[in-house]
């Protein structure tokens, strides 16, 4: 069996963060969504290396196999894994990219830490209206309520809620292993996603200074806000994958990871 990236832990801002790692070139951190784990990255981490990166994708706090933090961590204390991994892995700097909770995770660490980021990749920007934000606050808020049940209607609760979140679905394997991968967080699951609702990135992405790219798949949950993205900074590099869901990583590896590698290995 091929060994495609490798796992360890760092000292992180709540315990350990569990991260992989693959290739030797210039350093890109990935961070996932929520309510998942690093593993949305395994699909591209060999191909991220053959293109010449050195992919490292890591577990947010309270997700994967990350320490879990003592409170609701603000978007802001989750920038903090990203120097922790740098110090780590002695790092200067290095490339960031973010899916949906983690694009507003690496565009906080690009405000906070800017000396510590080249360029910036944000893979689901989340722009929102007020109108939007309340829709969300409303959908989301089921989180705070799921509890263990011995018949165990509480999984088809969390499958149904997932399902909710796309009009359709391409590939049921992705789906179920991220559907696994949420279940690890237990029952603060909610964390990530109230940090999410407490952030504007509506009124930080106007002061993003970095080299950015907004990379978009037409079939995203919120590929609308994508659109905005770039209505907003229409400064930004921007690439657009046709179709897919918000397992977009699964569904079109290939076609992700040459959009990536282009934009941040450019002059």
């Amino acid at each position: 069996m091929r060994i495609t990236h490798r796992k360890a832990y760092a000292d992180g801002p709540f315990g350990q963060l569990h991260y992989m790692s693959a290739g030797d070139g210039p350093a890109l951190v990935m961070v996932h969504q929520s309510p998942d784990s690093m593993v949305q990255f395994e699909p591209v981490m060999s191909l991220l290396a053959d293109r010449g990166l050195r992919a490292i994708g890591v577990d947010i706090p309270g997700y994967g196999m990350s320490d879990t933090p003592d409170h609701p961590p603000s978007i802001a204390e989750y920038a903090q894994i990203v120097p922790a991994i740098l110090d780590h892995l002695g790092l200067k700097s290095g490339h960031l990219l973010g899916h949906h909770t983690g694009a507003l995770i690496v565009t906080e660490a690009a405000l906070s830490f800017p000396e510590r980021v080249d360029k910036l990749i944000l893979n689901g920007p989340l722009p929102l209206t007020n109108q939007e934000r309340e829709y969300f606050k409303s959908s989301m808020a089921a989180e705070k309520t799921w509890a263990p049940k011995w018949d165990g209607s509480h999984l088809l609760d969390r499958w149904a809620f997932r399902h909710r979140a796309q009009k359709q679905w391409n590939d049921l394997d992705a789906f179920n292993t991220h559907f696994v991968h949420g279940l690890l967080a237990g029952d603060r699951v909610w964390y990530a996603h109230e940090a999410v609702m407490d952030y504007h990135h509506e009124d930080v992405i106007p002061k993003i200074k970095h080299p950015c790219l907004a990379l978009a798949n037409t079939g995203d949950a919120i590929f609308a806000q994508s659109k905005r993205t770039m209505e907003m900074r229409p400064d930004f590099s921007y690439a657009e994958l046709q179709g897919g869901t918000i397992d977009i990583i699964d569904e079109q590896p290939v076609e992700w990871s040459d959009a990536v590698a282009a934009f941040l290995l450019s002059a």
